[in-house]
This record gives structure tokens, sequence and C-alpha cells, in this order.
């Protein structure tokens, strides 16, 4: 007489199939980068033979037969796929915030160069005065900008005073050209560097390029920091690789315009470009191990490894009769107490 297919079997076939299958799509996403197109190929083959192995477990554990091999080699396959889920997993979730992070710090670097080359450069004043003068320089070309009320107003007058009584000269007032109020707020902004500095043709044009490309990448990377997920990822890393391309060669330059010994620069390459590999994924996630990156590792264990611990848990190696092995289908059995009459 055939073994009768009970509930538990069933149920433990569709749990299975279930969580297998998705491990195949990821196991097949997580493995393009190395296998290409051979990668759905090769995530099937593991996952067919993760099915098979849990169906070798249950009927091993069924009879009574120790399973301890059959679960070392499910747990040998499984670790592939445990790999691969997780690259796909990890990269999935985490790429916008990769990028954006990326380009945040990018940004910063931008900023940091600025400050630490103004801070190398030859002044006729000293730091804190010079400090104060490229605050209220800063305060007055915004001013002069300023939509509701451009120009020189008694706003950017005030902010001059100070500016003539820190430097103890005349500055002078220039008028916009047309309505190009931004044009004037930047001649009237290197009036002053020219007042309080001392610096060389090559230092001066450094200090100008380096200040225009803060301000392009600020207002570019804020304006992808507003752009939908989608669009970001597209875009993210064509503007961090031209970012840094740039960056690095004003950094390079102001090296070579200050000097290694009063400035040193170290070119920064981004990793980003390797997002989808499997080693990058694990690397960042160890390197910023929290809330996130411990989800995505629970989800790739609960799809590679939970369905044996299962398989093993309601399967009863004691008996295979027709109760079919489950331990939901165990029924107590004992002597009657009380005799038919």
């Amino acid at each position: 007489m055939g073994k009768t297919i009970k509930a538990t079997d069933l149920f433990l076939a569709f749990l299975a199939i279930l969580l297998i299958s998705v491990s195949f799509y990821h196991t097949w996403i997580g493995l393009q980068q190395i296998f290409g197109g051979a990668s759905f190929v090769i995530a099937l083959v593991l996952s067919l033979l993760l099915l098979f192995l849990c169906w070798m477990i249950h009927s091993a554990k069924l009879e009574g037969k120790s399973v301890k091999g059959l679960i070392g080699i499910y747990i040998f396959i499984a670790s592939f796929c445990f790999i691969a889920n997780f690259n796909a997993l990890y990269t999935r979730f985490m790429r916008t915030d990769i990028y954006t992070t990326e380009l945040r710090d990018i940004n910063d670097k931008y900023n940091n160069l600025e400050t630490n080359v103004e801070g190398k450069l030859s002044y006729k004043y000293n730091k804190e005065t010079t400090q104060n003068i490229e605050i209220k320089k800063k305060q007055l070309i915004e001013q002069i900008k300023d939509p509701g009320n451009k120009g020189i107003g008694k706003r950017a007058q005030d902010l001059i005073k100070d500016i003539e009584k820190l430097t103890g000269q005349k500055v002078d007032l220039l008028t916009p050209v047309g309505n190009d109020y931004a044009d004037l707020a930047e001649r009237m902004g290197t009036q002053i560097d020219n007042m309080i500095s001392d610096l060389s043709p090559d230092e001066k044009t450094l200090k100008t390029d380096i200040h225009i490309a803060v301000e392009k990448w600020n207002k570019k990377i804020q304006e992808f920091l507003l752009l939908p997920k989608d669009e970001k990822d597209g875009a993210a890393q064509t503007l961090i690789d031209e970012s840094l391309i740039e960056y690095n060669k004003l950094g390079t330059r102001a090296q070579t315009v200050l000097g290694q010994e009063k400035y040193k620069f170290e070119p920064f390459i981004s990793q980003t470009q390797d997002i989808g590999k499997i080693g990058y994924a694990f690397d960042h996630a160890i390197k910023n191990f929290g809330m996130y990156q411990f989800v995505v590792l629970a989800g790739c264990i609960l799809l590679d490894f939970v369905i044996v611990i299962i398989i093993l848990l309601v399967t009863d190696p004691t008996s295979n009769g027709n109760n079919n092995g489950s331990v939901f289908n165990n029924k107590r059995s004992g002597k009657t107490l009380i005799p038919n009459s």
C-alpha cells in the first residue's frame, strides 16, 4: 500500500518551492556581475539541487536515517545562493543610499578643499581678521544677489563699512552691467580679495576656480538630492565620476601651486562603480553595519536556510506510518484503562 500524502507534506513542499523560487530569482540577479547570461542557468541548477536536497532530508528523517551528510551538502550549496542573494538584495535596497551618501561626502570634500587651500594662501592680515573679512564678503555677495533687495542697498552698505573697518581700506562701490547683479557680486568679491590678499597670479586663479567649482557642484548635488529614487540611480554614477575628475584636478593643481610642503593632496577614488559586485556588497555592509544591513542579512538567511530547519522540526523521525511522520499528526497511544462491558 502506497504512502498517503498528508497536509504536512503539501505544506512543506509549497513552502520549499516558494522560498527557493524567491532565492532563485535573487541568486540569478546577484550572480550577473560575475557570470553574465550564464547566471540564470547556474541559479536554476543551484535551486533545483536545494529542492532535491529538501526532499531527501525529509525522506531520510522519516525513515530514521542520519541526515548530517545531507545537511552538510545543503549548507554548502545554499551558501552560494546566500552570497548571491545578499548581493542582489543589498544592492537593491541600499543603492540609492550609497549614491546619496557618496555625493554628500564629495560635496563636503569640495567645501574642505576650498577651506584648506584658503588657509594656506598668503594674506596681509592675521588669520582671525582674514576669516572675519571672508565671512563679511560672502554675506555681501549674497546680499547683492538677494532677489528681494538686489544691488548695494542699506544692508550691503553696512557690510561694506564693516569690511572697511577690518581692512582699514576704502571699498569702491561698483555698478551693475544692465541687471546682472550676479556679476556685480562677483566683482565686489574679487575687489575685496585683492585688498586682503598678497597672492601670485596662479594663486588668485586657483582660489577663483576652486570657489566656482564649489558653487557649481554644491548646486548640482543639491538638485540631485531632490530627484525621485529611479532618476537618482540612473544619474548618480555619472555625477560622481564628473565631480571627482574636477575635484582631483583642482586638488592636484593646488598642491603644485602651493607646493607639497605647504599643501599635500591625496586624490579620491570612488568605489561606487563596484555597486552590484559581491565583494563591494559585503565590504560596505560590514563597514556600515546597522539595522538595514541586519534586515537584509536576516532575509537572506530566511530564504536559504529556514526551510531545512522547518523540515527538521516538523518531521518526526520515530514513525512513518499512517501519521506520515509529522509532529503535527502524532497521537498518543496507550492501554485502555476502562474495559468494554
